[in-house]
């Protein structure tokens, strides 16, 4: 593609329509789902985080280092990627290949293989417009998933001074407190993280606890029913066992949800097959472009949208105001009402309270918290 092609389809890229159903979701709206596209696109020169089938041959080329797998089992296992159409299955077959003969997924050699492909991330964080973008909803209420090992997420966000924690499924009080949004800054790893072998699953039959615990699923379900989910940098997720089972296949009434999922258009065909079928899951498809690189622009444009819609704090206010306007309340009356220095500062005080309260709320959902401050504190009665 030569320099003037570019420009052109650069040019055309900018134009690109965005669905309003989508930008006009609130950030607490939303959950994103981050595949391995976004760890692509911030960290491109580590082949293993562009792609199952690039991250299974780096876990294939460390096992061969390592020494941890039988050359001719190296061999087999490199055939498969190149054959076999289903990643997933693969990845299941080398995990048990690395792990005990009892079936038991740990003290496994995968791990370390994990380990040794996504050693010294931090260094290699080239285009992080993403991560900004990402964190930007956060800050806002959204909250985020994820099916990638890494924490590519979570190193970004702790450079800009975000109180980033990152969860699996193996702690079940904080999966919880996540899901009921009390954790901000959490990232919910569905298949654990490489740092932290322990919580790593590595295998469908791991998920037994999560699965058969009514509490747990419960909340997660919840949240597929109730959050519009964002599907970011994904390819084979919808693919993937356990998160079909978490949500997916679990969640009755697909068609009364509205999901979202980002996807580079190769094939039109294709693409308008993959729209057609997803949306029998309540999942709505929308192309970014035919190139992977419009990707990072994509997604801060899209950002920058759902962020630009009036601000909840005006709302609060606005709503704040009225409920005590219909108990005939007015805060300046209450302020100018007595010439008594003591008495004013009080007002004032109660006043800045509720301007406080109101500013707190701004950064999340329910505008009806302001309201009921309001009706609730006694200086108002």
């Amino acid at each position: 593609m030569d320099s003037e092609e570019r420009t052109t389809n650069r040019s055309e890229q900018k134009s690109r329509k965005i669905l309003r159903s989508l930008i006009r979701k609130q950030p607490w709206d939303l959950l994103l789902v981050i595949g391995t596209g976004v760890s692509a696109a911030v960290a491109p020169e580590i082949p293993a985080l562009c792609s199952w089938r690039s991250c299974i041959e780096a876990v294939i080329e460390a096992a061969e280092q390592l020494e941890v797998l039988h050359p001719g089992d190296v061999a087999e296992f490199r055939k498969k990627v190149i054959k076999d159409r289903d990643l997933l299955v693969v990845a299941h077959d080398l995990i048990r290949k690395m792990s005990p003969r009892t079936g038991d997924t740990k003290p496994n050699f995968f791990q370390d293989c994990l380990m040794e492909v996504f050693d010294n991330l931090e260094q290699h964080i080239q285009n992080p417009v993403v991560l900004q973008s990402i964190l930007r909803l956060m800050e806002r209420g959204t909250m985020v998933l994820t099916t990638n090992y890494d924490n590519l997420l979570e190193i970004f966000g702790q450079q800009q001074g975000k109180p980033m924690e990152s969860l699996d499924l193996k702690d079940k009080d904080k999966v919880l407190q996540w899901a009921r949004g009390h954790i901000k800054y959490g990232v919910l790893h569905i298949h654990g993280l490489y740092t932290d072998p322990c919580g790593m699953v590595l295998d469908p039959s791991g998920y037994k606890d999560v699965t058969q615990d009514p509490e747990v699923m419960e909340v997660l379900q919840n949240l597929y029913l109730t959050k519009s989910f964002l599907f970011v940098g994904c390819g084979e997720t919808l693919r993937d066992q356990i998160f079909q089972a978490l949500f997916l296949y679990t969640v009755k009434n697909k068609v009364d949800l509205e999901h979202y999922m980002l996807v580079l258009k190769e094939n039109e065909d294709q693409f308008f097959k993959l729209q057609a079928d997803m949306l029998l899951h309540g999942i709505k498809v929308v192309s970014y472009g035919d190139c992977f690189e419009y990707f990072p622009e994509y997604v801060q444009d899209l950002t920058a949208q759902i962020c630009k819609q009036r601000s909840p704090g005006t709302s609060c206010v606005d709503c704040a105001k009225r409920k005590l306007g219909e108990n005939d309340l007015d805060l300046s009356k209450r302020v100018k009402q007595s010439d008594n220095v003591d008495t004013s500062a009080g007002d004032l005080g109660i006043v800045k309270n509720f301007e406080t309260q109101v500013q707190g709320n701004c950064a999340g959902p329910p505008e009806r918290e302001a309201e009921n401050w309001a009706l609730s504190t006694p200086e108002f009665q």
